[in-house]
């Protein structure tokens, strides 16, 4: 049988120097553009909430201003969207109005003119649902007509003030 050799000391074996490292400096932190599921659904939340929010509001004024009774049917049912009596047509401004608040709010949330169509048919869609569950489907053409104008009016106005957003200029410090 081989004999073991005792292996040397350190003093035989060359030492290894580790590399120097130098210190790196910060990225500057840059909104990522991931998919980002979980900021999506909130930002889809957020302007569901205030779309109600606002359409609450507006009804509100317009029970106020003609004396009658503030429900949820005003919301979620097609019964009280006609175009051709004096209440109907206020309560078809409330709406609208509401649709020009969730243009502004999509250019304060969103912030992307690409995403506006996205969001303003994801709105139009869940509060489609949502009346369908709340009293079946709307069967009014005039339901039909302010959602699909306000959805357009969303879109374009979103787009506009989110496109203003993007090319505004980036202040600099003076110096």
């Amino acid at each position: 049988m081989a004999e073991r050799r005792p292996v040397a000391p350190s003093s035989a074996t060359p030492e290894i120097s580790s590399p120097r490292r130098t210190p790196r400096r910060k990225q500057p932190k840059v909104p990522s553009t991931e998919f980002n599921p979980r900021l999506i659904f909130s930002q889809i939340v957020a302007i569901q909430c205030f779309h109600y929010l606002f359409l609450g509001i507006f009804i509100q004024i317009n029970c106020f201003l003609f004396n009658s009774d503030a429900t949820i049917d005003r919301i979620f049912t097609d019964t009280y969207l006609n175009v051709w009596t004096l209440k109907g047509a206020f309560e078809n401004c409330g709406f609208v109005l509401g649709f020009f608040f969730n243009a502004l709010l999509l250019a304060i949330i969103v912030e992307k003119s690409k995403k506006c169509l996205d969001f303003s048919v994801t709105l139009f869609f869940i509060h489609l649902v949502s009346c369908t569950l709340y009293g079946g489907i709307p069967k009014s053409f005039d339901w039909w007509i302010l959602h699909v104008m306000g959805t357009v009016i969303m879109v374009l106005f979103g787009e506009y003030l989110c496109s203003l957003k993007e090319l505004s200029d980036i202040p600099l410090l003076e110096i």
